[in-house]
């Protein structure tokens, strides 16, 4: 059983959570929730959201691995498309202007039952997630090391686990964290140059590694 190298282990380690800290959807909702309803159901429905991508690795895993057993020029072509996919990812975050704002969520009689399971089908049927896993997880695969499927299940438990951690410490830090963003909005605008930056060199590098 193959598994991860450090150099693999901590390079996808820290992509993975400079991912999860970027302003998007998923963050500032797991905020908003957290900072009007509560530690716990903010905690809750970022730990749905964490959960909610182990189905994207599952597709990951058994997809990439079929497609290298049934033509590595198919996988080739996968490779290059994840990347061009993840340099238009970072190009728009380099082009943002910022302004990350967390709004307080209107709903109220949600339980963190509830707001876990919506977390966790907002993430699992969202298609953008299946392409960004499909982008990205094949970035820190080792061919030559062998057992692709169980390197990908590794890269993927790896994001979900930091996901949870860190999604779990925007919901109990939620109001002030909120309020900190509120009152500097240039803040989301660093986060998003710097996640930029890095996705159009985690794409330029899938091109050019291929």
């Amino acid at each position: 059983m193959t598994l991860l190298t450090s150099t693999q282990f901590f390079s996808f380690l820290g992509a993975a959570m400079l991912v999860t800290v970027s302003p998007g959807p998923d963050n500032l909702m797991v905020l908003s929730i957290g900072a009007s309803r509560g530690r716990t159901r903010g905690m809750a429905f970022g730990l749905g959201c964490a959960i909610g991508c182990l189905s994207h690795t599952l597709l990951a895993a058994l997809g990439v691995s079929a497609l290298i057993k049934a033509s590595p020029v198919a996988f080739t072509v996968l490779k290059v498309l994840g990347g061009l996919y993840l340099i238009y990812m970072g190009w728009h975050a380099l082009k943002s202007r910022g302004g990350a704002h967390v709004d307080p969520a209107q709903r109220n009689g949600e339980s963190p039952l509830k707001l876990f399971g919506r977390g966790l089908v907002a993430n699992a049927i969202n298609p953008k997630v299946v392409m960004f896993f499909l982008a990205f997880l094949p970035q820190f695969v080792n061919v030559s090391h062998g057992d692709v499927p169980w390197q990908i299940a590794q890269l993927g438990v790896t994001f979900t686990l930091q996901g949870a951690l860190l999604f779990g410490l925007l919901g109990y830090f939620a109001g002030v964290i909120g309020q900190w963003l509120n009152r500097r909005e240039r803040a989301g605008l660093w986060l998003d140059r710097v996640a930029g930056t890095i996705f159009v060199g985690l794409g330029l590098k899938l091109i050019v590694s291929r």
